[in-house]
């Protein structure tokens, strides 16, 4: 599966992007939190050694000297407040409200986040031994700011980077789309073109990002038009050289046969003829066939053909053919155009035509039908002959496949050559039974 360009382009951009975003969550952090931490820790150091400076311990009593002589001085009662307690928990000095802290015996000092009157504060645990006992000294900052609101300013920062983030990419990703629209354009005019349009794509239209690849395009687009003129070149002389050397065999035979010196050999020469016009035919429906290639039509130059007028052009070339062999050839046309080569269209209809009156015995029906259904053109041809089974209505459009025990010395071109013109104009072609069961009814639906 092929990869999408834009989504590949945010991938790039949302990684990096994500990084900023985290390493500004860390400058924050280190330009507005972590600040405010180291101080207010050295504070509460500095706090805590005065006041153990200060501390008098006699046996069970627990007092602090006010005295200055030289000591550090302590901080003040607004700044911060202190507790001392034993190590069982109780309160033998300071703040009945700043809560027991646990430490560890192996600790000297723990800091952590204490709550006191509503307020998350920083504290400075500390345990030391004296001749009343272990005692545990815990001073919290109230001068500094609260632990939580720190946070939460850092949350709040991260959590709006992450959302400016995320708009970033919403608009990188709508930017994409738009800056896509010159490709996703030309995708679609490419996809609109069908195998016959082969001109040359706007190059002055098209971003110079792209450029390069529609001047390839049209640069292949040229090979092509070229390959399939010399094709087309080809084709009609090879028209010309097989049907003028067939046409002259056919009227020398038609001499030699009106001559009385060949009446002995009469059955031999209508023989003759009869292999000289089956290679004529053949000819012909190979060159058609051949000519219906979609790589050889590719730069054919379609016209709004009627069909009822080909289909009474057709009527009319196999008219004595059908009076010949007793047999009624009718129409039931109704006006439908469509854009197609008429030439086609004729070979086409004439192969059906053909196909039905070599198949339906003397006495029988063929009839034409043109028409429209919901706005679209169809065409139809229906006889009374044989049939085909239903098993073999698919292996009949197969070149050079003729029914078992099938009449006369077709070549199994002519449902064949239909196919190839039917799927040349995106026709659905339908073999089916004609009018109650009986013969073969051969549509083709134009879309």
């Amino acid at each position: 599966m092929s990869s999408s360009i834009s989504r590949q382009l945010v991938l790039w951009l949302a990684v990096p992007l994500m990084l900023l975003a985290l390493c500004g969550a860390l400058v924050h952090y280190f330009n507005n939190v972590a600040p405010g931490m180291i101080a207010s820790d050295r504070r509460l150091k500095s706090a805590t050694n005065a006041f153990m400076a200060r501390l008098v311990v006699d046996r069970r009593t627990v007092s602090l000297d006010a005295a200055a002589d030289g000591k550090p001085a302590l901080a003040p009662a607004n700044s911060v407040d202190f507790s001392v307690r034993d190590q069982t928990g109780k309160l033998l000095l300071g703040d009945e409200h700043i809560p027991a802290v646990a430490i560890a015996d192996a600790a000297a000092q723990m800091s952590a986040v204490l709550q006191l009157e509503g307020r998350s504060l920083r504290a400075l645990t500390t345990r030391f031994d004296t001749s009343a006992g272990i005692l545990i000294v815990t001073a919290v900052d109230l001068a500094g700011g609260s632990e939580p609101a720190a946070r939460y300013g850092l949350m709040s920062t991260l959590l709006w980077d992450f959302v400016q983030l995320d708009i970033t990419l919403v608009l990188v990703w709508f930017g994409i789309q738009l800056g896509l629209r010159p490709m996703k354009k030309l995708r679609e005019e490419i996809a609109r073109r069908s195998a016959l349009d082969l001109r040359p794509i706007d190059e002055s239209s098209v971003p110079r990002e792209i450029a390069p690849v529609v001047v390839t395009l049209n640069r292949l687009f040229q090979m092509l038009r070229t390959s399939v003129q010399s094709q087309q070149q080809f084709i009609a002389n090879t028209a010309h050289q097989l049907r003028t050397p067939i046409t002259g065999m056919q009227a020398q035979l038609d001499i030699l046969a009106a001559e009385p010196a060949a009446a002995p050999i009469k059955n031999r020469v209508a023989t003759l003829q009869e292999a000289i016009r089956q290679l004529a035919h053949s000819a012909n429906q190979l060159l058609t066939l051949a000519r219906a290639d979609p790589a050889i039509n590719v730069v054919s130059k379609n016209q709004r053909v009627s069909l009822k007028t080909i289909a009474e052009e057709v009527i009319a070339k196999f008219f004595d053919r059908a009076l010949l062999a007793r047999i009624d050839l009718g129409a039931e046309v109704q006006p439908a155009t469509l854009e197609a080569d008429p030439s086609l269209l004729d070979d086409m209809l004439s192969n059906l035509v053909d196909n039905a009156l070599k198949y339906t015995p003397a006495g029988g029906t063929v009839t034409v039908i043109t028409g429209e259904r919901g706005a679209k053109a169809f065409i139809a041809v229906e006889d009374s002959g044989p049939g085909i089974p239903e098993s073999e209505r698919e292996r009949v459009k197969q070149r050079f496949y003729r029914l078992p025990n099938s009449p006369g010395h077709g070549s199994g071109l002519g449902l064949a050559i239909v196919a190839e013109i039917a799927g040349l104009y995106g026709a659905s072609l339908v073999i089916e039974s004609g009018a109650g069961g009986v013969g073969t009814r051969v549509s083709l639906q134009f879309t």
